[in-house]
């Protein structure tokens, strides 16, 4: 089936994997900023693999990777990456840094891995309009709230209890780059909240908060934060469509 398509255009789909497959990379080096103790390093690697995580599928896309190279399963390849750089490192941080309660690391984080597999087997993780059913697994967003919100342990539990019983709960949550809904609204905000995120993340760890380093940057990023919550609310709530179609 190769032999119908251009050198170029297979050129191009084997690029396209090969970026995908650079955020297994970038996720081995937050692994490795994690054992050095930089949160800092181990947020950069993990914001940049999840950069590379929101681009990647509509390169996929644009070059038609399916097509011009049907031996290699992207979204297999996209959902292995993802469970190690959304899903494992973040649960090393929680055991590593000691983000819950002593005594309670190890359980948390076989839990967070544990029931992340029913998010990635789950054949219905996406619904028909492309929002995520059921808490999507992102413990590296979660983690990196923990961190910039400077929560204490025993609240960063009760929060992961909590994600990990929304896995199995139906609600709604927005993918910013594939949802049609309120689209020219949520682009420039997913901008604004990782600019702001950014800004947040590199204060020093001397700080005593976020809030009072950067006060315009911390309350942009809620604001941002709270335009997400707000739309996966709405779409979570709001009635069916009975011909409810793909965006």
């Amino acid at each position: 089936m190769g032999d119908k398509h251009e050198p170029q255009q297979v050129a191009m789909a084997w690029a396209v994997h090969a970026f995908t497959a650079s955020g297994i990379v970038l996720g081995f080096l937050a692994l490795v900023a994690i054992l050095d103790n930089d949160k800092t390093a181990v947020f950069m690697w993990l914001g940049l693999a999840l950069f590379v995580d929101g681009i990647d599928g509509t390169l996929a896309r644009k070059v038609k990777v399916r097509e011009v190279t049907p031996q290699l399963d992207g979204t297999t390849l996209d959902n292995v990456i993802d469970y190690f750089t959304y899903v494992a490192v973040p649960a090393m941080m929680v055991y590593w840094f000691g983000l819950v309660p002593q005594g309670w690391e190890t359980v948390t984080a076989a839990t967070i891995m544990a029931v992340s597999c029913y998010t990635f087997a789950n054949t219905g993780m996406k619904t028909s309009d492309y929002y995520f059913s059921g808490f999507p697994a992102l413990w590296n967003v979660v983690v990196l709230y923990f961190h910039i919100l400077q929560t204490s342990p025993w609240t960063n539990l009760i929060v992961i209890a909590i994600c990990a019983i929304l896995t199995f709960v139906p609600l709604k949550y927005v993918h910013p780059f594939r949802v049609a809904d309120w689209r020219g609204v949520t682009i420039p905000m997913t901008v604004l909240w990782a600019a702001t995120t950014l800004r947040l993340v590199l204060i020093p760890p001397d700080v005593t908060t976020e809030q009072k380093a950067s006060s315009i940057f911390f309350w942009l990023w809620v604001l941002s934060t709270l335009y997400f919550i707000g739309l996966s609310l709405w779409r979570s709530f709001r009635p069916e469509p009975e011909d409810d179609q793909a965006a």
